[in-house]
């Protein structure tokens, strides 16, 4: 008797807490990484960090006055030597530690390890980031951030700079229209796209700028932001009227540019601009972005005199991608499908596009299409997204980088709900104001009386 009880005594807590982190581990896996993870993958990387560095064929011979002083006081036999480490730096999703390289080493090197780096040391996955030259910063992950995606508290956010998903490796996803100002977003229904999209337009409605949207699928995506929208195109007849507008205004600020340029010869050189961020604040138009979801049905054409607009409109896109830039005019190109046989001007307009986001696709063709040009295995991990997580996507731009990101769930609520809190920044564009939708009033809601009241008997 006494021995069950002395076994339930000690194997009943040990069961507790071996079923308790198991729970936390599928169910809560920060809270299991910050309390059991983070402990053990410090103890696993210092006490094997040089014989895994050996084992992996990351370390170098040792120099000749290392051996000579190694023989001169021990007599052994002197290993080869692992690349200097810094010190580990917990985070909140794994750890950070910086190497400095060997002589004859480089950051692929270990880049090519990460997957024995990341069974060696039991987490989830090891990123290699170059710092500067001799210096890298291996980043350990300890879980899927992706399974259930919580954006980081502190995100070095801007003008023009949206954080819209979170990478793999546990950083933010920022678009950022300075940087790479045109985009394709590719996606399936129930993909995650309209998720993707609904971030940015949420994000850029708290900033100062001009909001155009064209929704060929009768505006229902984006008929919920219409109180911060300048101007939106529900079907191709509108955004044929719209389209040249646009063109029109991009012709006028750059007219503005060259006025400016046209300037006396002794003025100085920081005041010589080529685009509207060198204007002065009070002469600087405001940024436009212009989003277009469902870009297949701009192409789509039925009789010739459908085959004529469609190449009009596909012109004025490919001057907007290609001229844009300069005049502070964005394009966020959006679709489920997006080939070369969608037609004449296709492949230019997509060449324009910096900027590549695919979501689950229906079709390989389009995951080329998107990211193709980029790099092969982007092209291979796009395919391989499972209908079961909605939002992952692959992003990427020209550079040839590419990483898998997800976006955090918002509601359509939450997102039209800032929206009509930020009407009041849509900006003053007259060339606009005939393509600006109706806003719908919001239904009055009435309180419900203190005392309700009861019918008079007899």
């Amino acid at each position: 008797m006494s021995d069950l009880m002395t076994l339930l005594e000690v194997g009943g807590p040990v069961a507790a807490l071996g079923g308790g982190a198991a729970y936390a581990r599928a169910k809560h896996p920060a809270a299991y990484w910050s309390t059991v993870g983070l402990p053990v993958s410090t103890v696993r990387l210092l006490s094997t960090y040089g014989s895994v560095m050996e084992a992996c064929g990351l370390t170098v011979a040792p120099s000749r006055l290392r051996v000579l002083a190694a023989k001169a006081m021990t007599r052994r036999e002197v290993r080869p030597v692992p690349p200097r480490r810094g010190l580990l730096r917990p985070t909140t999703t794994g750890l950070r530690i910086r190497l400095r390289l060997a002589p004859g080493q480089e950051p692929a090197d270990f880049a090519a390890s990460a997957e024995r780096l990341r069974h060696a040391w039991g987490v989830h996955a090891v990123y290699v980031t170059p710092v500067k030259p001799g210096v890298i910063e291996l980043r350990l992950v300890g879980y899927d951030v992706l399974r259930r995606v919580r954006m980081p508290r502190k995100i070095a956010d801007g003008f023009l700079k949206v954080p819209v998903a979170l990478r793999e490796d546990a950083t933010p996803f920022v678009r950022d229209y300075r940087t790479i100002p045109h985009q394709l977003t590719l996606g399936a229904t129930l993909s995650g796209k309209s998720m993707y999209l609904r971030h940015l337009i949420a994000g850029l409605a708290a900033q100062p700028v001009a909001l155009v949207g064209i929704d060929c699928k009768r505006g229902v995506e984006l008929a919920p932001f219409t109180p911060r929208l300048s101007a939106l195109a529900t079907d191709p007849e509108q955004a044929a009227e719209l389209l040249p507008v646009l063109v029109k205004e991009m012709e006028d600020r750059y007219d503005l540019i060259k006025a400016r340029q046209g300037i006396a010869p002794g003025t100085p050189g920081e005041e010589i601009t080529s685009d509207i961020w060198g204007l002065p604040e009070h002469e600087r138009p405001v940024p436009v972005v212009l989003f277009v979801d469902e870009v297949a049905e701009l192409f789509l054409v039925a009789t010739k005199k459908d085959e004529e607009r469609r190449d009009e409109m596909v012109t004025q896109l490919i001057r907007l991608a290609q001229l844009g830039r300069a005049a502070g005019m964005y394009l966020e190109v959006c679709g489920q499908r997006f080939g070369a046989e969608l037609g004449k001007g296709a492949t230019m307009l997509r060449a324009q596009l910096t900027g590549r986001v695919c979501h689950r696709v229906n079709d390989e063709a389009s995951a080329k299409m998107a990211l193709g040009d980029i790099a092969p295995e982007a092209v291979v991990a796009a395919c391989s997204i499972a209908p079961e997580r909605p939002g992952l996507a692959v992003a990427g731009d020209t550079s040839g980088g590419w990483s898998r990101i997800r976006t955090p769930y918002l509601s359509l609520t939450d997102a039209a709900e800032t929206c009509r809190t930020s009407a009041a920044l849509v900006p003053d564009l007259p060339a606009l104001e005939p393509f600006r939708p109706d806003v719908p009033e919001r239904p009055v809601e009435h309180a419900a009386p203190a005392v309700l009241p009861h019918p008079v008997t007899d």
